[in-house]
C-alpha cells in the first residue's frame, strides 16, 4: 500500500538521481532527415518532458526537461514524401534495385551505428516514457536481436528462391519484390521495439519509407539520425515529425502510400485507410487494440495463477496491447485468488525507473492519469470497489494499481481498454460467461486460461481458438518469442507480425518466366551467369 505522501516522496530531489542516469543537457532537436539530409528546422517546436519529476527545497515537483523537436506542417510532410516517391521511382530507384545482399549490408551497417550508441538510446527509452531501466536495456537488445533475426530469415528466404523452376514447359524464378512506400508507425509504449518490428522489414525489403516517431518517444530517435543517413542512399527513409492528426492524413491522401504499418488503435487506422483514395493499392499490416482476458477455472494453481496475472496485468504498469486487462475466476476460488492477488500487487516496486527492481513507474501522460481515474469512478459508480489498500492514488504520474472487483456489463473497464494499472476482476460459474465475454469482445488477440483438468483445458482451446489468435495455458500474453506469428482477430490486428511473416507482408511474390526452349535457357544463362539482374539470379547469401 501506498499513501499519496508516500507517492509524493518517491520523486527525488536532482541530486539524488544516479550520475549515469541523468540527463546532463536538454537535446533541442532542430535536425530533420529528408532525402539523405539534415535540414535545420527554424519554425515550431514541442518541448518534451519525461514523466519523471524531480523535487525542489520546498517539496514542490517539477516534470524534468528532455529537450524539444520539430512541429512540422504539411509542406515538410510533402517534401518528405516527395523524396521517397523520388527514392522508390516506380521501383526503378536504386534501393529497390538493389541485390538482397546489399540491402542487408546497409542495415548491418545500420545496426552497427546504433549499437554504439545503446546507453544514449536506452537512457532516453528510460526517461521519454517512464519504462524502467531493465526493460529499457531488454527493449534495446530485443530490438537488436529481432534486427539480426530478420536478416537471418531473409537470406534463408532469398537462397530458397535462388533457383529455376521448371513446370509444364515454361521456365521460372519466383522470389519477392518490394510493394512501394511504406509509412511506419509506431506506439509509444515500445517505441524502439514495435516501430523497428515493421521498419526494418519493409526497408530490408527494398521499400522505402516514410517514418512518423510516436508522440512519446521522439528524443529517442536523435542518436539515430546519423545511422540512417549514412547507412541507406538519399530519399529511402525519411522522417516525418509534427502533429500526427495532421501530417499522418495529407501523406495518405495523397494516394502515394502503398503500405500503412501502424501499431496502434483501431479507430485511427480506420481513419487513415479511409483517408488513402485507392484503398484497393494499400496494404494494411495493423496491430491494433486488446482486452484479454484471464479465465481462471476452480481447479487452477492460485500461486502460479497469480505470479503470471500479476506480470501480465501490472508489466510496465500494464501499458501493453498484450497485457492482461479483464480477469474472470470462478466464484468457487474468487475470494483466496483475490487475496493472495492484493498481497502480492502490495509487494510491487514502485518508484522511478533507475531503481533496481521496480516493476511500476511514472505514466508517460497526464491524460492517461485523467482516464485511469474516470475509469475508477465510473466502476465504484456502478457497483465496484477497489479491494486493494492505496488502490488508484495518484501523485502526478504516479498511479498506485488499483483492483477492480466486481467489475460487470455497463462499466468502462468490462469492455474498454484500460492501458494502465488498473485490473478488472469479475466472477463465473458457468463456463458460458467467460467465454461469452470473449465471443462478444471487439478485440481477439489473446486469452489466458488457468486449469488443470485436461478434458476441461482441451475443449476451451477448441472454442477460443476460434475467437482469438493466441491462446496461452497457464501463463501470461504476451508477444514472444518473436519468431512466433504476432496477429489478432476482429479489431485486434490486421496482417501478421513475426520475423517470417514480416518479410512476406512488406514484399509480394514476383515471378520471371519463358518457354523452355534452348532460346530461352541462353538468354538466362547469359543473364546469370554475366550478373547481369539482380532478380534473375542464383547468388546464394552465406
Amino acid at each position: 500500500m501506498k499513501t499519496v505522501a508516500q507517492l509524493a516522496s518517491l520523486f527525488p530531489r536532482a541530486e539524488q538521481i544516479p550520475a549515469d542516469c541523468r540527463i546532463l543537457a536538454p537535446i533541442h532537436q532542430r535536425a530533420i532527415l529528408i532525402n539523405g539530409e539534415m535540414r535545420i528546422w527554424k519554425g515550431e517546436t514541442r518541448a518534451v518532458h519525461s514523466p519523471v519529476c524531480v523535487s525542489d527545497d520546498d517539496g514542490r515537483l517539477s516534470h524534468v526537461e528532455l529537450g524539444s523537436v520539430p512541429v512540422t506542417g504539411t509542406a515538410e510532410a510533402d517534401a518528405a514524401l516527395a523524396a521517397a516517391v523520388a527514392a522508390y521511382d516506380h521501383g526503378r530507384g536504386d534501393w529497390p534495385n538493389l541485390s538482397v545482399a546489399q540491402r542487408i549490408a546497409c542495415v548491418v551497417d545500420f545496426t552497427g551505428q546504433i549499437v554504439a550508441r545503446r546507453r544514449e538510446i536506452v537512457n532516453l527509452i528510460m526517461w521519454e516514457i517512464g519504462k524502467s531501466q531493465a526493460d529499457s536495456q531488454k527493449e534495446f537488445d530485443r530490438t537488436i536481436d529481432y534486427i539480426r533475426a530478420t536478416i537471418e530469415e531473409l537470406k534463408r528466404l532469398d537462397n530458397s528462391n535462388s533457383r529455376f523452376e521448371i513446370v509444364d514447359g515454361t521456365i521460372a524464378q519466383i522470389r519477392r519484390s518490394p510493394v512501394g512506400i511504406a509509412l511506419c508507425m509506431g506506439p509509444y509504449n515500445y517505441p524502439m521495439n514495435e516501430t523497428f518490428s515493421t521498419l526494418i522489414p519493409a526497408l530490408i525489403m527494398g521499400n522505402v519509407v516514410l517514418f512518423k516517431p510516436p508522440r512519446f518517444g521522439v528524443l529517442l530517435y536523435y542518436p539515430m539520425l546519423e545511422a540512417f543517413r549514412s547507412a541507406f542512399p538519399p530519399g529511402v527513409i525519411n522522417i516525418v515529425y509534427g502533429q500526427g492528426h495532421v501530417v499522418v492524413p495529407h501523406i495518405m491522401g495523397s494516394g502515394k502510400v502503398n503500405v500503412l504499418a501502424l501499431i496502434g488503435s483501431s479507430e485511427v487506422a480506420d481513419q487513415l485507410k479511409k483517408s488513402h483514395p485507392k484503398t484497393n493499392r494499400l496494404r494494411a499490416i495493423l496491430g491494433l487494440g486488446a482486452k484479454n482476458a484471464a479465465i481462471i477455472m476452480p481447479d487452477a494453481d492460485i500461486e502460479l495463477t497469480v505470479k503470471e496475472c500479476i506480470t501480465g496485468a501490472l508489466s510496465f504498469n500494464g501499458q501493453r496491447c498484450t497485457a492482461i486487462k479483464m480477469i474472470l475466476v470462478h466464484q468457487s476460488i474468487a475470494e483466496t485468488f483475490l487475496r493472495r492477488f492484493c498481497e502480492e500487487v502490495a509487494r510491487l516496486a514502485i518508484g522511478m525507473p533507475w531503481e533496481p527492481g521496480v516493476m511500476l513507474t511514472p505514466l508517460p501522460e497526464m491524460e492517461m492519469v485523467a482516464y485511469m481515474n474516470e475509469c475508477i469512478a465510473d466502476a465504484v459508480g456502478k457497483g465496484a470497489r477497489v479491494i486493494n489498500p492505496g488502490g488508484g492514488a495518484t501523485v502526478e504520474t504516479l498511479f498506485y494499481p488499483a483492483v477492480l472487483f466486481p467489475v460487470s456489463e455497463g462499466m468502462k473497464l468490462y469492455r474498454e481498454e484500460q492501458f494502465g494499472p488498473i485490473i478488472p476482476v469479475a466472477t463465473f460459474e458457468d463456463i458460458e460467461t467467460p467465454l461469452d465475454y470473449v465471443i462478444t469482445s471487439d478485440h481477439g488477440q489473446q486469452v489466458a486460461i488457468f486449469g488443470s483438468d485436461p478434458g476441461q483445458i482441451a475443449s476451451l482451446v477448441d472454442t477460443l481458438v476460434n475467437q482469438v489468435c493466441r491462446v496461452n495455458i497457464n501463463c501470461q500474453c504476451q508477444r514472444g518469442p518473436d519468431v512466433f506469428p504476432f496477429v489478432g482477430r476482429k479489431d485486434s490486428a490486421e496482417g501478421t507480425l513475426s520475423v517470417h511473416d514480416a518479410l512476406r507482408a512488406f514484399s509480394i511474390r514476383t515471378m520471371v518466366a519463358a518457354k523452355q526452349t534452348e532460346a530461352s535457357k541462353r538468354l538466362l544463362d547469359a543473364i546469370v551467369l554475366g550478373n547481369k539482374s539482380n532478380f534473375i539470379n542464383t547468388h546464394f547469401i552465406l
